[in-house]
């Protein structure tokens, strides 16, 4: 239900675009504290950072759950030999023997495109390299497209939710069609004012802004991954099970614009 997102981890000045070098403190420290839903994808580069990361850590595979994702470009995905051949390349990157959940990181701009794409994914399940298949950033009408297609339906869409854009559409959506929905950007594009009111709200638990925010998401059956690279943040972002918001907030912050 709670992971961590890696887009700037094993890079040089943490940054999205730095120099990949391999450093895994950070995420060292997140394993530590628990986290063991990791969400890469080739677009970050960094997928063989996180095999490492994996392997250093001394824990067994099988209590990672490990998220990559397949870019839209037709670099990536011109015909189904290129799509093997990009799926066999985070295989190789991650190095940890199969992929938990691979994603569709963005929807190509035909349907049939996205279904032809999907099609290799299934293949790639039937051979047990990758266990589940899903998307990311899918409109209702490219969901619905896929769903009434595929063989094999997504298990997860991950897209932009937060406080004050929550997506609630997608998010009931997806429920209804038993898809996980999987927020990103949980905490990073919040406005200042539902800072303001999620503080406010967080106050007699003892939480701060983030966790209440976090917390509201997973009570709406959301998976989150919250990135960061401080120790006391990461920590602070898995501390949100031992308290639980009423009705009436949980209505306040559906509320927020």
């Amino acid at each position: 239900m709670l992971g961590t997102g890696t887009n700037t981890f094993g890079k040089e000045n943490q940054t999205f675009q730095g120099a990949i070098n391999f450093d895994t403190t950070e995420l060292q420290s997140a394993i530590a504290l628990g986290y063991r839903l990791l969400d890469t994808a080739i677009y970050y580069r960094n997928e063989a950072v996180i095999g490492k990361a994996v392997k250093e850590s001394g824990i067994p595979r099988g209590e990672f759950f490990i998220t990559s994702k397949i870019p839209e470009k037709s670099e990536y995905n011109a015909t189904d030999n290129v799509v093997r051949s990009s799926v066999q390349s985070s295989l190789d990157a991650l190095n940890l023997g199969y992929i938990d959940l691979y994603l569709m990181h963005f929807p190509l701009e035909k349907d049939e495109d996205n279904l032809r794409v999907w099609r290799v994914l299934e293949s790639f399940v039937d051979q047990g390299l990758i266990k589940s298949i899903g998307v990311s950033n899918f409109t209702i009408n490219q969901l619905t497209y896929l769903i009434k297609h595929a063989r094999i339906q997504p298990v997860l869409h991950q897209f932009q939710s937060y406080p004050g854009k929550l997506n609630a559409d997608m998010i009931a959506f997806c429920q209804s069609h038993h898809i996980i929905p999987e927020a990103y950007h949980s905490l990073a594009k919040m406005s200042e004012e539902n800072k303001k009111v999620l503080t406010s709200i967080g106050q007699p638990y003892g939480k701060t802004w983030g966790q209440v925010g976090l917390r509201f998401q997973l009570s709406m059956g959301m998976v989150v991954i919250p990135k960061s690279h401080n120790p006391l943040h990461q920590q602070e972002n898995m501390n949100v099970f031992d308290f639980e918001l009423t009705q009436e907030e949980v209505e306040l912050i559906s509320s927020l614009n």
